[in-house]
Protein backbone atom coordinates (compact mmCIF):
# COMPACT_ATOMS: atom_id res chain seq x y z
CA UNK A 1 0.00 0.00 0.00
CA UNK A 2 1.52 3.21 -0.96
CA UNK A 3 2.40 5.92 1.41
CA UNK A 4 -1.04 8.44 0.38
CA UNK A 5 -3.48 5.11 0.44
CA UNK A 6 -2.36 4.59 4.56
CA UNK A 7 -2.85 8.00 5.43
CA UNK A 8 -6.09 8.28 3.23
CA UNK A 9 -6.95 4.67 5.43
CA UNK A 10 -5.65 6.20 8.53
CA UNK A 11 -7.85 9.64 8.19
CA UNK A 12 -11.00 7.62 7.32
CA UNK A 13 -10.60 5.86 10.30
CA UNK A 14 -10.05 8.89 12.36
CA UNK A 15 -12.81 11.04 10.83
CA UNK A 16 -15.20 7.80 11.60
CA UNK A 17 -14.61 7.81 15.62
CA UNK A 18 -14.57 11.33 15.68
CA UNK A 19 -17.89 11.61 14.06
CA UNK A 20 -19.08 8.35 16.03
CA UNK A 21 -18.13 10.88 19.39
CA UNK A 22 -20.41 13.24 17.67
CA UNK A 23 -23.07 10.99 17.90
CA UNK A 24 -23.46 9.96 13.94
CA UNK A 25 -24.23 7.23 12.82
CA UNK A 26 -22.07 6.07 10.53
CA UNK A 27 -24.21 4.22 7.65
CA UNK A 28 -21.73 3.55 4.58
CA UNK A 29 -17.98 3.93 3.85
CA UNK A 30 -16.60 4.07 0.51
CA UNK A 31 -19.69 3.79 -0.75
CA UNK A 32 -19.40 3.44 -4.87
CA UNK A 33 -21.21 4.23 -7.67
CA UNK A 34 -19.94 4.05 -11.19
CA UNK A 35 -16.38 5.70 -10.80
CA UNK A 36 -17.62 8.13 -7.92
CA UNK A 37 -16.81 7.47 -4.08
CA UNK A 38 -18.18 8.77 -1.19
CA UNK A 39 -15.63 8.34 1.61
CA UNK A 40 -18.38 8.45 4.78
CA UNK A 41 -21.86 8.59 4.74
CA UNK A 42 -23.77 9.17 8.39
CA UNK A 43 -26.78 10.27 9.84
CA UNK A 44 -27.70 12.57 12.42
CA UNK A 45 -31.41 13.45 13.04
CA UNK A 46 -32.68 12.50 9.92
CA UNK A 47 -30.48 14.37 8.08
CA UNK A 48 -27.90 12.38 5.52
CA UNK A 49 -24.66 14.15 5.65
CA UNK A 50 -21.92 13.29 3.46
CA UNK A 51 -18.44 13.82 4.06
CA UNK A 52 -15.22 14.15 2.51
CA UNK A 53 -11.83 13.46 4.14
CA UNK A 54 -9.01 15.21 3.18
CA UNK A 55 -5.70 14.79 5.25
CA UNK A 56 -2.47 16.73 4.52
CA UNK A 57 0.72 15.79 6.58
CA UNK A 58 2.33 19.28 5.52
CA UNK A 59 0.26 22.38 4.45
CA UNK A 60 2.80 23.50 1.92
CA UNK A 61 0.05 23.77 -0.57
CA UNK A 62 -2.92 24.88 1.06
CA UNK A 63 -5.08 23.45 3.89
CA UNK A 64 -6.79 19.87 3.33
CA UNK A 65 -10.26 20.87 2.85
CA UNK A 66 -9.22 23.17 -0.65
CA UNK A 67 -8.56 20.07 -2.62
CA UNK A 68 -12.32 19.60 -3.03
CA UNK A 69 -12.86 20.32 -6.13
CA UNK A 70 -15.95 21.30 -8.32
CA UNK A 71 -15.52 17.88 -10.48
CA UNK A 72 -15.09 15.80 -6.64
CA UNK A 73 -18.32 18.04 -5.28
CA UNK A 74 -20.26 17.24 -9.05
CA UNK A 75 -19.08 13.27 -8.62
CA UNK A 76 -20.35 13.70 -4.84
CA UNK A 77 -23.82 14.88 -5.62
CA UNK A 78 -23.97 12.27 -8.43
CA UNK A 79 -22.92 9.25 -6.16
CA UNK A 80 -25.67 10.62 -3.29
CA UNK A 81 -28.37 10.70 -5.58
CA UNK A 82 -27.83 7.33 -6.53
CA UNK A 83 -27.49 6.09 -3.00
CA UNK A 84 -30.46 7.72 -1.87
CA UNK A 85 -32.06 6.12 -4.95
CA UNK A 86 -30.71 2.76 -4.11
CA UNK A 87 -31.39 2.61 -0.21
CA UNK A 88 -34.89 4.53 -1.27
CA UNK A 89 -34.03 7.30 1.74
CA UNK A 90 -35.78 11.03 1.44
CA UNK A 91 -33.76 12.88 4.18
CA UNK A 92 -32.52 16.51 4.04
CA UNK A 93 -28.61 16.04 2.79
CA UNK A 94 -25.53 17.93 4.26
CA UNK A 95 -22.38 17.85 2.71
CA UNK A 96 -19.39 18.19 5.04
CA UNK A 97 -15.53 18.04 4.58
CA UNK A 98 -13.43 16.53 7.43
CA UNK A 99 -10.03 17.87 7.07
CA UNK A 100 -6.50 16.32 9.44
CA UNK A 101 -3.60 18.11 9.29
CA UNK A 102 -0.31 16.59 11.38
CA UNK A 103 0.75 19.37 13.09
CA UNK A 104 3.24 19.85 16.23
CA UNK A 105 3.35 16.54 16.91
CA UNK A 106 -0.24 15.25 16.62
CA UNK A 107 -3.17 15.24 14.35
CA UNK A 108 -6.19 18.12 14.01
CA UNK A 109 -9.73 17.47 13.06
CA UNK A 110 -11.47 20.64 11.46
CA UNK A 111 -14.98 19.47 10.72
CA UNK A 112 -16.40 21.87 8.34
CA UNK A 113 -20.43 21.41 8.09
CA UNK A 114 -22.19 22.52 4.92
CA UNK A 115 -18.90 22.58 3.39
CA UNK A 116 -20.57 23.21 -0.12
CA UNK A 117 -24.03 23.14 -2.02
CA UNK A 118 -24.84 20.93 -4.38
CA UNK A 119 -24.16 22.52 -7.45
Amino acid sequence: MSKAASLGKYAEQRAVDYLRQQNYQILARNFRWRYKEIDIIASQNKTLVIVEVKARTKLYFGAPETFVSRRKIQNLVEATNAYMDQFQIDWEVRFDVIALHFSRGSWEIKHLKNAFNAI
